[in-house]
Formats: C-alpha cells, structure tokens, sequence
C-alpha cells in the first residue's frame, strides 16, 4: 500500500473509531458538604452520578483517577472500581504504569491496579519513560540517593546516586556520590564519565555543563568535547534544535534562544520564554519594568526568531495539531501557529484555557469548567445553583472588576425577613469590593465558596480566598465561615452559642490545650509555647462533627500547617451550651 494511502485509512479509521468511541468527561457541581464530581457523555447527558470528592479525564487506557474520602482510586468508563480509593495520590499512568502514594511510601500500579513493587520507596519521582522511572531512599546519613526501576517494578539500576534525570534516547545523566557526572544508558552501563563540576538537561546529544561550581554553563557533546562555550547563567535541554538560555544582569535573569551553534535566533532580551512545542516560543516581558518579579505578557515567535504577535497574551498553552489556547485580558481562545485566532471554535470571555478533549472542547476559564461540541457550541457548564430545599437556595454570583480579582459570592433566595441584609454582609465577606478596572494590581486575588452544612434553619457557608502578592514567595489563604438562621436572618457569632457569662473562652482554651498536649501529631508542626487559648471571637464552624475552633496561618503553626483545627463534640460543652439560645435551637 503506498504511503499516502496508508495514511489516510489511518486517518479514516481514527474517525471512524472517534465517532463509535463513547467517551466520558468530568463534570462537577456544587452541593451540600462541598463539590461532587461526575461524568458526562460527549451529549452533555450526565452518565456517572457527581458522587466523587474529585474527578480527572479518562487516559488513553479507559481508566480515570478518582477521590473518595480523601483518598484516590481509579474506575473504569462504566463507573466500576478498579483501584479501591486507599492512596494518597495516584500519578496517571505512563507506558501502562502509575506511581501510588500511601503512608508506607511510593509504590508502581499495573493497570488492573495490582501492585507490581515488592516494596515501598521513600520517592518514585515523575512517570515512566522509556521503561524507566526513578526510586529514592535515604542511606544512613540520611542522604537520598537515586536509581531506577524497569516495568516490572524491579531496580534495575542500583539506588546509589546523588541525582539523576529521566531517560531521553536510551541515555540518562547521573550523578555519583562522589560527585561526577556520568552518561549512562537503560542497563546503567557508563557510556562516558564528564571531569566537570555540573553536567545536565541532556537533549539532542547535546548537555549543559559547568567547568566550576560558581561558573557560567555551557554545552558539550556526548563525549565530553565542549560545543558551545560557557557564558549562560542558566541552559535548557535542546528540543527541535533550539534551547532556552538566560544571562544575568544585575540579578536579573534576561533569557533568549540559541541554536546547536550558540548563535542566538531570539536575543536575551525578555524575562520569560517558554517552549510550546512545534517550532513556536512565548516570548514574555515585564507588565511593569520597575517590578520585574511580576508576571510576563507575552507574545508568539517563531524558532527562527520571528515575532508574530504582539504582546499581548497573559497565558498560552503548548501547541497541540498546530493550534494553542491563549488568554489576552478579556477572553480566552484558540489561535493558529502564526498567532492568528480560530474564527470557528470557541471565544470565552475570562482568562484560563481550551483544549481538546477526545471529541469535546474542554474550558477551564475564570476557574470554572464548560463543554463546546466541535462547532464551538456551549453543550455544558458548571450549574451556578445549590438547592437547599424547596423554600431555599444559594446562588453563585461572579464578580470580576479587574482581571486579577476574581470572586465568586453566595447570595441566599427564599428568605422571607432580612434577605437583603444576609446577602450584603456575605458580599462583604466574601470581599466585593470597588476595585480599579485597568490599574494593575500588586497581587492576584481569587475567592470562592461552599456550603458547608445545613441543618433545620442553620446555613454554614466557607468563605476562601488566596491572596497572592506577585513579588512574594507565596501567597496567603483566607477562610471565613457565615452561620446563618434562615428563618430570623441572624448570623450568629461564637458567643451566641453559650450562656451569658459563661467562661466559654477559658473552658475552649483549656480543651484545645489538653488535645495538644495529648496528641503527639500536634507536636509536629505547631510552634513550641505558641498557643495561648483563643479570643472570644475565635474563627470557628459548626460541623455534625461538634465545634471547631481553628487558627490562621503562623498564629500557631508554619504556613504549611495551614488552619489549624480542633474539633470539640457538643457534649463536652453541654454544661455551658445555651440550649434556649436562638443558635443552638437553629439546627437542633
């Protein structure tokens, strides 16, 4: 059969199985207690129930990663369990493999869910490649060394390095303890040895190297012979001939493009590139020139080094079959390779992404999830509606004044007394604010909602938020809670819960005291002597669990705690609870 014949019965029959395929997308919804996740048809028909904590895309093997109870498992497309969820996460699966997660460490899947290690690693870094993927496990020191382990879940190359890359044409740059550099192939055989203080980001037979711990980084071939000389202060691998290098000027980072010769086809001048596949660069520049740690505008160029647009896109995604999802700052969209948009497929107002998804477009804009068919047509979005009950509903309500401030709101229908009062003072906590409409701002603001719980006439709404100043190392959460009497309106504070007088501070302070002295887990990551009871207007909510006090980040604990809580069941605080109180009688 000639080869372009050959190439079109591919191309046939891959639409024709794309038209038989039912495939399966994830969808979720927001409902009492939280989100659920589910699945629909490529109709936009609901097919599996939004029954899950979370829920990802179905793989290429008909196999999709889902959340129970705070931990993972996996189903098949007609919704049958495979993989119990009992991990603490599952990595999707490469090469017919994934990487698992428990408390006794990393371990490797097959696809029917069966463990194929015979022991757990302390890390299994990335996913398999080539028939390969790297284990960790510290040696008495208490250092971690590296190795690899084939298909099969067996080492087949000894844990004893110090660092080590994923496999890319058979051959893998490892590092030894005693601090050299090696090329090694998928049998761990050496290939060559390099007498350099840094060798690294191998590709297209090429390696970034340092002569010197403190010096500039070049390139050397696979036998060690320096190609390009070192002047960079940082070098990506080669992909398609081109690799991404940066010089330093005055602490900051300039970055440009360099062919196999070190000839420059993009000057260093731009404070962010990145690579998006099929010969195309997002070249990015400061918003603000004076604050070169905010984010990049970019715009597209060619690996020639022609710039084909403007800057004008805050995001762009990977090119996949010519076309690339971008965001400039009123929509998201798709264009083509010379930047051109797709007149054809859809324009969502917001910033975030598109990407085909089997036979559907797939939206995750503004941070929330839509579906268009293939003629760019909405066939699902997310429902911005939870029903409470047949009286009662909180609807979603967006807010979006600058395009770095975004807030979802709850608003409450159904009240019969003081609805508008309720809602005013939940805008406000969930921080509806005049802001600047064009003026950048100095950090990026997203809030958001759940209904935590509804009992009798008591709504608990969680207010959250991440503030994230764009000059910081990271950003700070925020979480806020509304107990709301549906039935008076009022919303109620924490005293409200106990009798008037009643040392319901000392009484908390002195529980949450003895938990954390008769757990060892707090221990580990509360700060020594740092908690002294709470204030009489400590955060809190109401749970079918009991109360629950909690603290904002660093008041008791590093930032990675998070909020610390302690939960206190209603019993133990049955002799100071008012039982006649208006809270109390809301959801009892």
């Amino acid at each position: 059969m000639p080869p372009e014949v050959e190439k079109k019965a591919v191309r046939v029959l891959s639409i024709f199985r794309e038209t038989r395929a039912v495939y399966l997308f994830p969808v979720v919804m927001k409902e009492i207690g939280g989100k659920k996740w589910g699945y629909i048809n490529a109709k936009g028909k609901q097919i599996l129930p939004n029954s899950y904590e979370h829920a990802e895309d179905f793989q290429e093997n008909d196999l999709a990663i889902v959340s129970l109870m705070d931990k993972s498992g996996i189903i098949n497309a007609q919704g049958y369990i495979i993989v119990q969820p009992k991990y603490d996460t599952i990595n999707p699966f490469s090469e017919g493999r994934a990487v698992v997660n428990d408390p006794q460490g990393f371990k490797v899947i097959d696809e029917s869910g069966k463990e194929i290690t015979d022991r757990a690693y302390s890390i299994i870094v990335g996913e398999y490649k080539e028939g390969r993927v790297r284990a960790v496990e510290k040696d008495e020191h208490g250092r971690y060394l590296y190795g690899y382990l084939n298909k099969r879940g067996k080492v087949v190359i000894p844990i004893t390095f110090e660092a080590a890359s994923d496999f890319d044409q058979g051959k893998a740059i490892v590092k030894t303890k005693d601090g050299s550099f090696q090329l090694i192939d998928l049998t761990g055989k050496i290939l060559q040895a390099y007498p350099y203080a840094y060798v690294s980001n191998y590709g297209q037979g090429l390696l970034a190297f340092k002569e010197n711990k403190d010096g500039k980084i070049g390139y050397i071939d696979e036998q060690g012979k320096i190609v390009i000389e070192p002047k960079f202060s940082s070098a990506e691998s080669f992909i398609d001939g081109r690799a991404i290098v940066s010089l330093s000027d005055n602490n900051r980072e300039q970055y440009g493009v360099i062919d196999r010769t070190g000839h420059y086809v993009i000057k260093p001048n731009y404070n962010q590139i990145l690579y998006l596949d099929e010969g195309r660069f997002a070249i990015g520049k400061e918003m603000d020139p004076k604050l070169p740690c905010m984010r990049s505008i970019y715009a597209l160029a060619d690996s020639g080094g022609h710039i084909l647009t403007g800057f004008i896109f805050n995001g762009i995604t990977n090119f996949q079959d010519g076309l690339a999802s971008v965001s400039d700052a009123q929509h998201t969209y798709f264009i083509d390779k010379l930047g051109k948009r797709i007149e054809q497929l859809p324009m969502v107002r917001g910033s975030g992404s598109l990407s085909f998804e089997k036979t559907l477009i797939k939206g995750d804009v503004d941070e929330r999830l839509n579906y268009f068919n293939q003629n760019g047509e909405l066939l699902w979005k997310q429902a911005t509606i939870v029903p409470l009950n047949n009286n009662y509903t909180v609807v979603e309500q967006k807010y979006k004044p600058n395009k770095d401030y975004l807030v979802y709101f709850p608003q409450i229908e159904g009240m019969k007394i003081h609805q508008e009062k309720v809602n005013h003072a939940l805008k406000e906590l969930a921080g509806v604010k005049t802001m600047p409409a064009h003026t950048q701002l100095e950090s990026n603001y997203t809030g958001d909602f759940e209904v935590t719980l509804y009992e009798k006439n008591l709504l608990v709404i969680k207010i959250t938020g991440y503030d994230y100043p764009f000059c910081a190392a990271h950003g700070m959460p925020v979480e806020k809670y509304a107990h709301i009497n549906l039935k008076t309106g009022s919303i109620y504070q924490l005293k409200d819960l106990f009798k008037s007088g009643s040392p319901y501070v000392k009484v908390i302070s002195d529980m949450i005291g003895d938990q954390i002295k008769s757990n060892e887990k707090y221990s580990s990551y509360l700060f020594p002597d740092e908690y002294h009871g709470i204030q009489a207007d400590q955060p809190f909510f109401i749970s079918e669990a009991g109360l629950n006090i909690y603290f904002n980040p660093y008041e008791i604990a590093a930032f990675a705690a998070g909020f610390p809580t302690f939960t206190i069941p209603f019993e133990d605080l049955k002799n100071i609870i008012n039982g006649n109180s208006e809270f109390w009688k809301s959801f009892h």
